[in-house]
C-alpha cells in the first residue's frame, strides 16, 4: 500500500503517546489526594513546582517521541539512530518513574497523620478513592514497565524475536491494559463526581467550599421582602 508507511507511522506515535492523558490523570488524583488529607504537604510551594516541573517533563516527553519517531523514520544514519534509542530510553524510564508516583504518594497520604485541617473533596470516601487511584496507577505502570523494559532490552535480530515480540504480548501489555484503565474511569467509577474540586481550590489552597452571602445563600432579595410585607398587610 502506498500509505502503508505513513500509517505504521502514525500508528506508532498514537501507541507510544495515547495513554499519557491518563498517567496525567492518576498524578493530578493522587495529588489531590494528597492535599485533602495532607495539607501542609500538599499545598506547599516547593510540592506545587515540583508537580508542574513533572507535568512539563510530560509534554516535552511526548515532543521528542513524536520528533525522533517521525524524523528516525526518514534518517538511515547509525549515529541518529543510536541517539535516538538512548533518548527513547530515557523517556520510558522517566515515564515509568512518573506513572509510579501516585503508587508513592496516596499510601503515604494515608499512613501519615492526619492533621486537624484535613479536608475532603467530591462524593464517596477517601479511601475509595484512594482505591480507584492505586488500581489504575498499578495497571499504568505494568504498562510503563513493560515499555520500558523492552527498550532497554538489547536488538535482536528479526529472525530471532524475543517474546515481547509477539503480537499477544504487544496488543496484551498495550490496549487490553488501556482498555482496563480506561473503562475503570468511564464505567466503574465516576471521576467528575468523586475527584471533583470546587473551583478557585488552587488559589485559596483549600477545598473548603467558603461561605456565600447575599442571593448566593438563600437569602430573599429585598424586592421579594417588600412585596411579602405588602401582601401581609
Amino acid at each position: 500500500m502506498p500509505h502503508a508507511a505513513s500509517t505504521a507511522l502514525a500508528a506508532s506515535i498514537f501507541v507510544n503517546a495515547g495513554i499519557l492523558i491518563v498517567y496525567i490523570i492518576n498524578l493530578l488524583f493522587a495529588q489531590r489526594i494528597l492535599r485533602a488529607l495532607q495539607p501542609k504537604i500538599g499545598w506547599s510551594r516547593a510540592l506545587s513546582i515540583a508537580f508542574k516541573i513533572l507535568y512539563g517533563l510530560i509534554a516535552i516527553s511526548l515532543l521528542l517521541i513524536i520528533v525522533f519517531i517521525v524524523y528516525g523514520s526518514y534518517t538511515l544514519g547509525p549515529s541518529f539512530h543510536n541517539a535516538q534509542l538512548w533518548v527513547l530510553r530515557a523517556i520510558t524510564l522517566y515515564l515509568l518513574i512518573f506513572v509510579a508516583l501516585p503508587l508513592v504518594i496516596v499510601p503515604l497520604a494515608i499512613l501519615l497523620p492526619r492533621p486537624n485541617n484535613a479536608e475532603h473533596f467530591g462524593e464517596g470516601s477517601m479511601n475509595l478513592k484512594a482505591a480507584i487511584v492505586m488500581t489504575s496507577a498499578a495497571l499504568c505502570t505494568i504498562l510503563a514497565g513493560f515499555r520500558a523494559g523492552t527498550t532497554w532490552e538489547p536488538a535482536r535480530p528479526i529472525s530471532n524475536p524475543a517474546w515481547y515480540h509477539s503480537k499477544a504480548a504487544f496488543y496484551g501489555f498495550n490496549f487490553t491494559i488501556e482498555i482496563l484503565v480506561l473503562s475503570l474511569y468511564t464505567y466503574a467509577t465516576r471521576p467528575d463526581k468523586h475527584f471533583h474540586v470546587p473551583n478557585g481550590s488552587s488559589k485559596r489552597r483549600s477545598y473548603a467550599v467558603p461561605e456565600r452571602l447575599g442571593s448566593e445563600s438563600g437569602d430573599e432579595r429585598p424586592e421579594n421582602d417588600i412585596e411579602k410585607r405588602g401582601s401581609e398587610v
